[in-house]
């Protein structure tokens, strides 16, 4: 029986900015007015990025607005949040990310049945050439499914 997810935000600039190698989920440690807002969809996954300190990961930049009903029990929206991973996960990212040009990127943040899940990428910069031929390889396969289609039409 698998869980439902439920997509709250993407991360659409990471798969143009970087190189995605490898990806990992992990839990996110929320307070209640958080989760309430994320139900919401008041994510934004925009300039966030993982840091490992101590034996332990951390998500930073990662706004999630304040919920409206929540009142004095709402927490800043910007704050540094820990993430839920395994040991062996985390003692991995911490040899992979001090490799030269190694950063965490999270894609996407949802919900596996009750619980809010991160996505985070090992994620390589890319030069300006590399996306230049991304947005190039995007078009070309773009005209392509064009041109079939209206091949099939006519």
């Amino acid at each position: 029986m698998g869980e439902s997810t439920k997509q709250i935000a993407t991360n659409r600039k990471a798969y143009h900015n970087y190189f995605i190698d490898e990806t990992y989920e992990a839990g996110l440690e929320l307070k209640g007015t958080e989760v309430k807002s994320l139900r919401a969809g008041r994510a934004n996954l925009k300039d966030s990025y993982a840091v490992i300190k101590g034996g332990e990961a951390f998500i930073v930049g990662l706004h999630i607005s304040p919920y409206a009903q929540g009142n004095i029990h709402n927490v800043d929206p910007d704050r540094t949040r820990r993430l839920l991973m395994h040991k062996r996960e985390i003692r991995s990212l911490i040899g992979k990310t001090q490799e030269q040009g190694y950063a965490l990127i999270p894609t996407r943040l949802y919900f596996k049945g009750p619980r809010a899940k991160i996505e985070i990428g090992l994620a390589r910069g890319k030069k300006l050439h590399d996306k230049r031929r991304a947005l190039a390889d995007k078009d070309a396969k773009r005209d392509i499914e064009r041109a079939l289609r209206e091949r099939q039409k006519g």
